[in-house]
C-alpha cells in the first residue's frame, strides 16, 4: 500500500478538523508526526509539520475535496471595506519579511518563516484573521 502526503499543517487543531471531515466522507487517512509537533512545537519546521497521509489512489480525490474546503472557508469571509468574498493568504510585505529573506539567503541553514496575512482581492484590505470569524470569539466570551 503506497501512501502519499497531500497536505501539511502547523496546527493540530486544523489538522484534526480536516482529518475528521475526510473520514466522515469515507476516506481512509491519518496524521503523521502529529505527536511530535504537538509535544514540541519548535520542531514543526524541522520535520515539515503535521502531514495528512492518504492512499496513493485517493490522493487526487482528496486534493479536490481540500480545494473545495479552502474555497468554502475563504468565501465565508466578507471584506469590511468593499464587501467582497475574495481573500488570498499571502506573505506580509514589510521590513520583517525582507530581512527574513536576506538572513535565510545568507545563512541557508537557518530558515525563518515569514509572516502571513489575508488580503482582499478587490481592495487590498489586509488582516491577520478572516473578517467575520472574529464574531465567533465574542460570542464564546459571552457564554
Amino acid at each position: 500500500m503506497d501512501l502519499v502526503t497531500v497536505k501539511t499543517f502547523d496546527s493540530y487543531f486544523v489538522a484534526h478538523i480536516i482529518l475528521g471531515r475526510l473520514q466522515s466522507e469515507g476516506i481512509e487517512c491519518y496524521l503523521k508526526d502529529e505527536a511530535t509537533v504537538t509535544i514540541d512545537p519548535i520542531l514543526t519546521n524541522a520535520i515539515g509539520g503535521i502531514k495528512l497521509v492518504v492512499k496513493k489512489e485517493n490522493a487526487a480525490t482528496v486534493k479536490e475535496i481540500l480545494k473545495k474546503y479552502d474555497e468554502e472557508y475563504l468565501n465565508a469571509a466578507t471584506c469590511p471595506q468593499c464587501g467582497a468574498h475574495e481573500f488570498n493568504y499571502i506573505a506580509k510585505p514589510g521590513v520583517t519579511n525582507f530581512f527574513t529573506a536576506i538572513f535565510t539567503t545568507l545563512f541557508g541553514s537557518y530558515a525563518v518563516a515569514p509572516d502571513y496575512v489575508y488580503q482582499c482581492g478587490q481592495c487590498g484590505y489586509e488582516t491577520e484573521r478572516l473578517p467575520g470569524f472574529n464574531n465567533l470569539e465574542k460570542e464564546e466570551e459571552m457564554i
